[in-house]
C-alpha cells in the first residue's frame, strides 16, 4: 500500500510544490521592485483570485472523488461523462466571471482595507488575470479527473509547464520590458493558458479512445446533473468557509499597515509550501480511497488510511524541523526589504506549529473527497471557522497580530479533530 500511495503522492507533491511557485515567483519579483506596496498588491490581488476560484474548487475535488469511484467500479462511460460535465460547468462559470468582473472587484475592494497605492496596483493585477478564468477552471476539472484515474503524473507535467512559462514570461515583462505589477500579471495569465493547452493535449494523446463514449445528450441529463451538484454542494459551502477565513486573515493584515501585510504574506508562504506537500498525500487518499470505496474493498480502504497517517506524521515532523532551522533564511530569499524581514521575526514561531497542527486535516479532506463523504467536511470547517473568529475577536485588543495567528492555528487543528470524530466509524 505504501508503494501505491507514493506512486500517486510523489508526482502530486512535485506538481503541488511547483503550483505555489506561481505565487512565490510573483511575490519574489514584487519583493525586489523597491517597495512593500508591490508585495501587498500581489497579496491582495492573489487573495481576490483565491476568493473567486476557491469557491469553485468543487470542480477539482468533486470530479476527483466521483471519477475515482467510477474507475473503481469500471464504469468507463461514467468516467467520460464526468469529465465532460465538469469541464462544461467550469467554462460556463468562467464566462459568468468575465461578464461580472467589474461588480466582483467593486465588492471585493469594499471588503479589503488597504492603502490607495496597494489597491490601485491590485486592481491592475485583477483586471489582467481575470481573463485566465476559463483556463483555470478547465484545469481544475482536468486535474481532478486525472487524479481520479489514478494518474498524478499529468498534473505534474501541467504544473511544470505553467511554472516554466510563468518564470520566463514574468521576468521578461518586468526586467526586460520595465513593467511592474502588469508584467507579473501577464506572466501569470500566459502560464494559465499554457497549462490548459497542455491538459487538453495530454488527454487527446493518451485518453483519446474515450471519445467514442461521448454522448452529448448525457451532458445535460437532469438526474446526472442533479447528482453532480448534490455531491459538490457541501464542497462548495465548505469552500465558502475557507475563503471567508482566508480573506479575513489577509484583510486584517492589510488594516494593520503595509509592513504587517507584507509580513503575513511572506510567512503564509511557509504554510502554503507545507499545504501543497500534504495535498500530494491527500490526492493519493482521494484516488485510492475512492477506488477502493467504489469497488467495495473496505480492508484495502482502511489500510490506505493507516498508511497515509504514517506518512503525514513523518512529513509534519520533518517540516517543523526544517522551518525551525531555515525559516528566516527562506524569507530572505523572497524579499530584500530589511524592515519586513526584521518585523517577521516576531511572528515566525507561529509557523513552526503549523505542520503538526494541520496535517490530519489535509489527509482527512482527501479521504472524505474520495468517498464523497463531503457533509463531514462541511460540518468540521464550519466549527473550525467559528472558533477562528471567536478567538480573534476575543484576543486582538491584547495580542494584536499574534491573535490572528493563534486563531489560524486553532482553526487548522479543529478541522482535523472534528473530521476524525465525525468520520470515526468509516475511517477506523
Amino acid at each position: 500500500m505504501h508503494k501505491r500511495i507514493l506512486h500517486i503522492a510523489v508526482p502530486s507533491i512535485i506538481s503541488n510544490i511547483t503550483v505555489p511557485l506561481l505565487g512565490l515567483v510573483d511575490v519574489t519579483i514584487a519583493g525586489h521592485l523597491g517597495s512593500p506596496v508591490y508585495i501587498g498588491a500581489i497579496a491582495v490581488g492573489g487573495m481576490l483570485f483565491n476568493m473567486v476560484y476557491w469557491i469553485f474548487g468543487f470542480l477539482r475535488m468533486g470530479t476527483s472523488g466521483m471519477t475515482s469511484q467510477a474507475f473503481g467500479s469500471r464504469d468507463l462511460d461514467e468516467v467520460t461523462r464526468l469529465l465532460l460535465r465538469s469541464v462544461g460547468v467550469g467554462v460556463l462559470i468562467a464566462l459568468a466571471l468575465l461578464v461580472l468582473q467589474y461588480p466582483l472587484q467593486w465588492v471585493a475592494f469594499r471588503l479589503i482595507e488597504a492603502s490607495p497605492e496597494v489597491q490601485a496596483n491590485a486592481r491592475l493585477y485583477f483586471y489582467i488575470c481575470i481573463w485566465g478564468a476559463p483556463a483555470v477552471l478547465a484545469l481544475y476539472s482536468f486535474s481532478g479527473w486525472f487524479i481520479g484515474m489514478q494518474n498524478s503524473r499529468f498534473p505534474m507535467f501541467i504544473a511544470i509547464t505553467q511554472n516554466v512559462v510563468n518564470i520566463a514570461a514574468s521576468l521578461s515583462f518586468v526586467f526586460l520590458l520595465d513593467m511592474k505589477v502588469e508584467g507579473i500579471a501577464l506572466g501569470t495569465l500566459l502560464a494559465q493558458y499554457a497549462g490548459a493547452g497542455m491538459a487538453v493535449w495530454l488527454w487527446r494523446r493518451y485518453y483519446g479512445s474515450l471519445r467514442r463514449r461521448w454522448r452529448w445528450r448525457d451532458f445535460a441529463n437532469r438526474r446526472a446533473m442533479a447528482r453532480f451538484f448534490q455531491v459538490n454542494r457541501d464542497i462548495f459551502l465548505r469552500t465558502l468557509c475557507l475563503v471567508a477565513t482566508t480573506v479575513f486573515f489577509t484583510s486584517t493584515g492589510a488594516r494593520q499597515g503595509d509592513i504587517i501585510l507584507a509580513v503575513n504574506t511572506l510567512l503564509m508562504q511557509l504554510f502554503t509550501l507545507f499545504s501543497y506537500v500534504m495535498d500530494g498525500f491527500a490526492y493519493a487518499g482521494e484516488a485510492l480511497s475512492g477506488r477502493f470505496y467504489g469497488a467495495g474493498n473496505m480492508p484495502a480502504f482502511r489500510r490506505t488510511v493507516r498508511c497515509l497517517f504514517v506518512w503525514g506524521l513523518g512529513m509534519a515532523v520533518a517540516f517543523t524541523l526544517l522551518y525551525a532551522a531555515g525559516g528566516q533564511g527562506f524569507l530572505g530569499l523572497l524579499t530584500d526589504e530589511v524592515e519586513v524581514i526584521a518585523a517577521s521575526a516576531e511572528f515566525h514561531y507561529w509557523t513552526l506549529a503549523i505542520p503538526l497542527v494541520s496535517f490530519s486535516a489535509f489527509l482527512l479532506d482527501g479521504l472524505f473527497i474520495g468517498t464523497t463523504s463531503t457533509r463531514w467536511m462541511l460540518q468540521s470547517i464550519f466549527v473550525a471557522s467559528l472558533c477562528f473568529f471567536l478567538i480573534y475577536w476575543a484576543g486582538f485588543d491584547r495580542l494584536g497580530n499574534h491573535a490572528l495567528w493563534l486563531a489560524f492555528l486553532v482553526y487548522l487543528g479543529m478541522r482535523g479533530v472534528m473530521e476524525a470524530w465525525l468520520g470515526r466509524k468509516l475511517l477506523w
